[in-house]
């Protein structure tokens, strides 16, 4: 027993001026309980005594050596607090109900009960990436860990994977309406919330797509989009659920509700730069799964070359400036690394450090930008065939940075430096 510091002053009228807090185990507390109420009697005494060497063993076997002093003691704690954690949350805190269960079971059998209760938390998701499921081999040194920690702790370790178990359950159900399994969603590495994002937006753009089966990749959307923006097609209000979906399964759905909904006037709005929205390393492309399908992009690349009329000059060659400054790092990071530069007047470089890049932050805050040299960059002296694409790649990351890199609440720089090592090529 230990004595909490609590003063007189913080207790109502009438209160002892110091509280006694127990901190023994909960199995401690139980056994005390039980003999104090008769509900443990000796004979049961005995059993436990007899049966708390061998469980000791067992687990300092399991987890190292039973030759090792050390490793006994640690195994009395685990056991010990093995049992806590079984009888915790199998009688709520109650002391009565804990101490009828030590009566009424072996010792060596509620230690095995907080150990299952372990190994099924272990066993949850801890990731809602479908590319980092467990490993068996995992399971032991992970089993060490928990093994010594307290209710509380498991408790919101349990609510935690719970939530993501759910999630990806979500997700399964979704992709599977779509023809994909999960072999796919765990090959491609997709995170939950990322396909359930997917699907709800695939529900606002195209609902008949699920009953055909197809998964959305880049250039599909990218089409998609295209169609309903020349229908001048509004965002809706709200989303509508897919048909069929159990109701457990809806909360993961509705929690994501709110983002897509947020994003799709953007996406649906005819003066947002579509092309720089859905490449790869766009913050709105990573909180969407899209199919990869190099073949897709590849057949839309030659359609693109088809559409040019047969009197159409050949597209501009990269001017002798370009390919001096670029000097190969042509990549998206590289580029937009680049572009910046040009706009805050700064010297033009394709990669920066730390240091350089917050003295860039700095001078854009006190000197502002002016986005049309980057513009007028572009159209000199960029390859012709790319210029459109280079030019839609500066505006898209305009829109979405610009009050980041400007912030006046950004004191420290840490948001606008997170987004340049995102956007642009930034060297640790």
């Amino acid at each position: 027993m230990t004595l909490s510091p609590t003063t007189a002053s913080d207790l109502p009228a009438g209160a002892n001026a110091l509280q006694l807090h127990d901190a023994r185990p909960f199995f401690e507390k139980a056994l005390v309980y039980g003999v104090q109420h008769g509900i443990v009697d000796a004979e049961r005494l005995a059993a436990i005594d007899t049966d708390a060497p061998k469980g000791m063993v067992q687990i300092a076997r399991y987890f190292g050596s039973e030759f090792l002093r050390p490793e006994l003691e640690k195994a009395r704690d685990r056991m010990v607090n093995l049992i806590s954690l079984y009888l915790l949350d199998t009688t709520d805190g109650d002391l009565h109900k804990a101490a009828v269960s030590l009566r009424d079971h072996s010792f060596l059998s509620r230690s095995k009960g907080g150990s299952d209760m372990l190994k099924r938390l272990i066993a949850m998701p801890e990731s809602s990436n479908f590319g980092m499921a467990g490993y068996a081999d995992a399971e032991t040194p992970l089993l060490a860990v928990w093994s010594l920690r307290s209710h509380a702790d498991y408790r919101v370790e349990l609510a935690r994977r719970s939530q993501i178990a759910q999630a990806m359950d979500a997700a399964q159900w979704l992709a599977e309406q779509y023809d994909l399994d999960s072999d796919e969603l765990e090959a491609a590495g997709a995170d939950a919330e990322a396909v359930i994002r997917t699907g709800l937006l695939m529900q606002a753009l195209a609902p008949k797509a699920m009953a055909l089966g197809e998964w959305p990749n880049a250039v599909s959307l990218e089409k998609q989009v295209v169609a309903l923006r020349k229908k001048k097609h509004a965002a809706p209000a709200q989303l509508r659920l897919p048909p069929g979906l159990p109701a457990e399964l809806q909360g993961p759905l509705q929690a994501q509700c709110a983002t897509v909904l947020a994003e799709l006037p953007r996406l649906l709005e005819t003066t947002t730069p579509l092309r720089p929205l859905l490449r790869p390393t766009s913050s709105f492309r990573a909180r969407y799964f899209l199919l990869d399908d190099p073949l897709a992009e590849v057949d839309d690349y030659h359609r693109s070359l088809d559409d040019l009329e047969p009197q159409d000059e050949p597209p501009q060659p990269a001017s002798k400036t370009w390919v001096k400054t670029v000097q190969g790092n042509d990549d998206e990071h590289s580029l937009l690394t680049l572009f910046l530069c040009l706009a805050a007047g700064a010297p033009k470089k394709t990669l920066l450090t730390e240091k350089t890049a917050a003295s860039l932050v700095r001078k854009m805050r006190k000197n502002g930008l002016q986005p049309e040299l980057v513009l007028d960059f572009i159209r000199g002296h960029a390859p012709g065939v790319h210029e459109q694409d280079y030019i839609a790649l500066w505006n898209g990351f305009l829109q979405d940075a610009l009050g980041t890199l400007l912030s006046d609440m950004d004191y420290q720089l840490h948001d606008a430096l997170a987004l340049l090592r995102r956007e642009c090529h930034v060297q640790e």
